[in-house]
């Protein structure tokens, strides 16, 4: 394990490689403590850099036996980060370097480089695990082809490319695309292949292969079917074709990310790939549903194309967030996905931009790479596509995207790279939209309205657009009224950004009138200064502005408005994403009355609930989204923000009495809902009976506290699928109820591993806030608990954090119960660890008392010898 004091890269300290690699040939003898890797790597000097450089080869935890040059022992030094040769010891002209290492997979518990799992070998080489299997210049602008062998007692052995020769105890691979080493893979065990074919729109014939366990082939068929759906839709949307004649998929339980696209061999954490109707929920098949498709999607937005360095990161997972999102939306509801995509960003990123973890897009610096793989780099490098593509426009935005795709196929390259595709195939300035990359924070917009009636209330003719930035004319006299819009942006300050520059912010936008008719269908404002002045003429009365449709930036937007407004807009506005804001604001803002000022339950919400409820036009999807309240963090992040200290037990209590509120006001309406909703027959993962039962379940967890969990009982009892069991399951557990139920889950799924992630995760999760820490506690304690397990360490430790006022308890005990386990779990599998201490960033919003347990815990975990370079990274920063 790599210890602390880390070693700062800087972005602007970039050079290019002195040295290029032409082909890679790997022989790996797997052996559980003491296995063999001989690499022969044909190395030439790179003319753009110049003579007179060593050979810097990285590698970490590796036993040198031997080495040569052009088949000439070397005397090679290793240190703890790597060997160097210097430059006079090797040749001008291309030459062949040859060295045998030897890893113990067995001893491997961080998960990256070569590891065993299970009985399996298997490797996760991005970052810098490259450099854990051999001596290799470990860095993304490397690429060469690789042909593997690998010879083992085990019946399978798996690597990047196509087979190209087997043999009893070894078999041979080959992939003919250049590559990082980042994205080399290699896997064998004891593992049963479910097989299908796709030909490729170029016809290609590709033998598609998901290899699991025994025991778990029979919940691999929903994986294929989105793999398959995932090929033929980037095929049709952006004409990518897949470009080698197989492609596996291998599902691993001891995993930290969710997926790996390793060229032609994507490694897979068992969650996102196994899924049966008995086993798993709506949410788990739609996850691996877009898992599928992201890691495939990759193979052009990160294989093909991969990144110049590690600060270039968002250029391939932004990218393919974006596409992956697109591909979801055609899948299923375009809204509602587009719903779940703005939750999730405000839940992780915003709140990371909020915090001492806030960086840009493209950062400047890390210590430890493998910290950055975050919401920001992810789902806000999503966004920054998403408004390109608005900005360009959908045709233009198909045009750069094939531009890309010929100019750069097989380089590694960078943000400017990308932008200029767009600029040259668009002809359009993007130097101050390329702000976006390199600044940090959440921009905040602030609006201010205006109102003249005009001489003629009829408004004849069309409405009338100025933006008096760019114009001084005035709208049409006597010609309606004219409304005018003022919006300001600002972007708070962030560590080491204390100062910002205006942005390119797209603001679509449609005018609602006060009957509820579309005045102005969306258009989309740029707004670039830092303030902007819009006049909207010829208008017939006084509207209502709908801002930021589709949430067209990740912005946090402003607005003095009133609850009229916002119950006009949850019944009217035609764009689904802001009328479900619009709810979403209601709730809010009386859930704040309620925490500040002690009020009641705001009637008027749950009436436009319930309206809402009773309109079966609307997609159940949508209709359960509307019927979520905002999550205890955000009300947190919301009352911090508008300068309160939050109280998570005032909002625990305000959030549990709204929801009764709504039980009890809208209880017919629910109990229909619950009856309606039932979807009978075979169990379908689809969208559309995936909606129902997320209404249905969402009326159920509100009348399981008006009914004593009668309800919740029976579905329990009945329910022939996952979803509706846990739903069920979950409904007791909130309400206090739920003890019987929680041994009959354990008992008839204790075998599926799974599954009993999620009986852990429910357990925390769903506690009461006087017993969260306790039965994370009971729970760490369980024989079924492993900790060094990733998955089972966040059903348990990644539920505590996620049960805010639970974790955030007045004593304390919550951030001291999860700094001892993150230091127990730091020593065996830094990544996981430090992720996971990301729980301590929003210490800054609380009282004195929980700022100095939170701080006293960072300053503990700080402290602790031997604390691994990615911890002290996170905690340094989050500490200040």
């Amino acid at each position: 394990m790599r210890e602390a004091a880390p070693q700062t890269v800087y972005l602007r300290d970039y050079t290019p490689p002195p040295y290029l690699v032409d082909h890679v040939t790997l022989e790996v003898a797997l052996h559980p403590t003491a296995t063999r890797v001989r690499s022969t790597i044909r190395f030439r000097r790179n003319p753009a850099t110049g003579p007179g450089h060593p050979l810097r080869l990285d590698g970490e935890e590796l036993t040198l036996i031997a080495a040569q040059v052009d088949g000439v022992d070397i005397n090679a030094e290793p240190d703890d980060l790597g060997l160097s040769i210097p430059s006079h010891l090797l040749p001008d002209t291309p030459f062949v370097w040859e060295a045998e290492v030897e890893i113990n997979p067995q001893a491997n518990t961080t998960l990256d480089g070569l590891y065993m799992s299970n009985g399996m070998y298997s490797t996760q080489c991005e970052a810098e695990g490259f450099r854990k299997i051999t001596f290799y210049p470990d860095r993304p602008d490397v690429m060469a082809p690789f042909k593997v062998r690998v010879t083992s007692d085990l019946p399978v052995m798996l690597s990047n490319g196509n087979p190209v020769a087997s043999g009893p105890g070894w078999a041979e691979w080959e992939d003919p695309h250049p590559k990082p080493s980042y994205l080399f893979a290699l896997v064998a065990g004891d593992l049963q292949p479910t097989r299908d074919t796709f030909s490729t729109m170029e016809g290609r014939h590709v033998d598609l292969g998901i290899w699991v366990r025994a025991g778990d082939s029979d919940k691999t068929a929903y994986a294929m079917d989105a793999l398959k759906r995932s090929m033929l839709w980037d095929e049709a949307v952006y004409g990518r074709a897949y470009d080698l004649d197989v492609f596996n998929i291998v599902a691993v339980d001891d995993f930290n990310m969710g997926a790996m696209e390793n060229k032609g061999l994507n490694i897979f954490n068992s969650r996102c790939v196994l899924a049966s109707p008995a086993t798993a929920t709506d949410a788990d098949y739609a996850s691996i549903e877009r898992i599928i498709a992201h890691e495939y999607f990759h193979n052009w937005t990160g294989n093909r194309i991969t990144c110049r360095d590690w600060f270039q990161l968002s250029l391939k997972e932004g990218l393919t967030v974006f596409r992956d999102q697109q591909f979801m939306g055609d899948m299923r509801s375009h809204a509602v996905k587009r719903i779940g995509d703005v939750l999730s960003l405000r839940a992780r990123q915003f709140r990371e931009d909020a915090g001492p973890l806030a960086h840009a897009v493209r950062p400047e610096a890390y210590a430890e790479i493998n910290n950055f793989y975050t919401a920001t780099i992810y789902e806000k490098g999503a966004e920054v596509i998403r408004m390109l593509r608005l900005l360009v426009g959908p045709d233009a935005y198909a045009a750069a995207l094939d531009l890309y795709f010929s100019r750069h196929d097989g380089q590694a390259c960078t943000i400017d790279d990308w932008l200029s595709v767009f600029s040259d195939a668009t002809g359009r300035d993007l130097s101050q939209f390329k702000r976006w990359y390199g600044q940090a924070g959440t921009p905040h917009i602030s609006v201010t309205e205006d109102w003249v009636p005009g001489a003629d209330a009829a408004a004849p003719g069309g409405v009338t657009i100025t933006d008096t930035t760019t114009s001084n004319a005035e709208a049409p006299a006597g010609m309606g009224g004219t409304y005018t819009l003022t919006l300001r942006q600002d972007t708070p300050a962030t560590p080491g950004q204390p100062l910002k520059e205006p942005l390119v912010i797209p603001v679509a936008l449609g005018l609602i009138g006060p009957d509820g008719t579309d005045l102005l269908p969306t258009v989309v404002l740029e707004l670039t200064g830092p303030e902007q002045v819009f006049r909207f003429g010829n208008l017939p009365a006084r509207p209502v502005p709908s801002i930021l449709r589709d949430f067209s930036a990740p912005v946090i937007l402003s607005r003095d408005t009133t609850d009229a407004e916002r119950a006009l807009l949850l019944a009217h506005d035609t764009d689904p994403v802001t009328r479900w804001e619009a709810g979403r604001d209601l709730a809010r803002a009386g859930l704040e009355r309620m925490i500040l000022n002690g009020a009641g339950p705001d009637a008027g919400y749950i009436d436009a609930l319930g309206k809402m409820l009773r309109d079966a036009t609307l997609d159940p999807a949508f209709r359960a989204l509307t019927l979520g309240l905002p999550s205890q963090d955000d009300m947190a992040q919301g009352l911090f923000t508008a300068g309160h200290t939050p109280d998570p037990d005032a909002i625990h209590r305000a959030t549990q009495g709204l929801r009764r509120a709504i039980a009890t006001v809208l209880h017919d309406d629910l109990a229909q809902v619950y009856d309606g909703m039932s979807t009978p027959g075979a169990y379908d993962p689809g969208a559309v009976p995936a909606g129902k039962r997320a209404l249905r379940l969402g009326a159920l967890a509100h009348l399981t506290r008006l009914d004593d969990g009668a309800r919740a009982r029976a579905l329990f009892t009945s329910a022939d699928n996952m979803t509706e069991a846990m739903g069920a399951w979950t409904a007791l557990l909130t309400v206090g109820l739920g003890v019987e139920e929680t041994q009959r889950f354990y008992t008839r799924w204790q075998a599926e591993r799974l599954v009993i992630d999620k009986w852990f995760a429910a357990q925390v999760a769903c506690a009461a806030p006087d017993r969260a820490v306790a039965v994370a506690t009971d729970l760490s304690q369980h024989a079924d608990f492993n900790w060094k397990n990733p998955n089972r360490f966040r059903a348990v430790f990644g539920a505590l954090s996620g049960n805010a006022a639970g974790f955030h308890q007045a004593s304390g005990a919550g951030y001291a119960l999860l700094a001892d386990w993150l230091i127990q779990l730091d020593a065996a599998n830094p990544q996981t660890a430090a992720r996971m201490s990301s729980a301590f960033e929003t210490w800054r919003r609380y009282d004195p008392a929980r700022r100095a347990a939170m701080t006293a815990a960072l300053e503990r975990m700080l402290a602790h010898p031997g604390l691994s370079r990615d911890m002290t990274e996170m905690v340094s920063r989050m500490r200040g």
